[in-house]
């Protein structure tokens, strides 16, 4: 039953990735530089995230815990897992500082649906169904993806941190962010938590940890897009070099 239950909560994963991916074009979710009002009751954003977010550890953890095999493997991927995601549910929004925004309920709700069935297929999936021998750490998947996903992790670490610093220094004005890889792209958060998941997906090997990434692809690339755009429609000086998401590209 619980396979069954696995292998459709993947096609609803990548079926809503479809989805999200041509909405967020026309509609652009309401948090934020675009928030807005109309999408019904809200709650403070600092506590949006930690309620949304902290159901992606504790499942991961969940089925660490009920797999049979323990191995240096899946260490390492549960550790991975969770360098992320204790910093988004618990760091993140709470560092933040000078825009406690109100952040839709309904939002916060589409988040902890998202983060249950994408806990369960990779925590499932990934910890508990597939068998990684220890040798998987020779392997060019492993490595490569994990240099990636650090890689990423640094990126968007960092870049949130920038961000931060702007905020605590403009208030509630938005003001064009310089330096680093700012100077390339709107976007360089975005872009490391690509870099992150495409790694997950790469050093995993399986098909919900590339589930994760086109699902993240989905819902960020068309909100780097739209901020791009917005940062070019409120300010004239800004760069016009500079891309969305991927440096060079787009």
């Amino acid at each position: 039953m619980i396979d069954i239950l696995y292998k459709d909560t993947l096609y609803i994963i990548f079926g809503c990735a479809i989805l999200i991916f041509v909405l967020l074009f026309f509609i652009s979710a309401p948090y934020g530089k675009f928030q807005r009002k109309g999408w019904g009751p809200d709650i403070k954003s600092k506590w949006a995230w930690l309620i949304m977010e902290f159901i992606s550890p504790a499942l991961i953890i969940l089925f660490f815990i009920l797999s049979d095999i323990k191995n240096v493997v899946l260490i390492i991927f549960l550790s991975v897992w969770l360098l992320h995601y204790v910093h988004r549910t618990f760091y993140y929004p709470f560092r933040q500082s000078g825009r406690n925004k109100p952040y839709p309920l309904v939002l916060v709700l589409m988040a902890i649906v998202f983060n249950f069935l994408n806990g369960f297929v990779n925590g499932y999936g990934v910890l508990y169904l597939m068998d990684y021998p220890v040798k998987w750490l020779l392997s060019w998947q492993f490595i490569a993806g994990i240099i990636i996903f650090i890689s990423g992790y640094i990126i968007n670490k960092t870049a949130d941190e920038k961000l931060r610093m702007l905020r605590s220094q403009n208030g509630q004005d938005y003001v064009i962010p310089h330096g680093w890889l700012f100077e390339y792209i709107s976007c360089p958060h975005y872009f490391g938590e690509l870099l992150e998941w495409g790694g997950w997906a790469l050093m995993t090997w399986s098909l919900p940890g590339l589930a994760f990434f086109v699902f993240t692809f989905a819902n960020l690339f068309p909100r780097a897009v739209s901020s791009h755009k917005w940062y070019r429609e409120h300010f004239t000086e800004y760069p016009k070099k500079r891309k969305a998401i991927i440096p060079f590209v787009i």
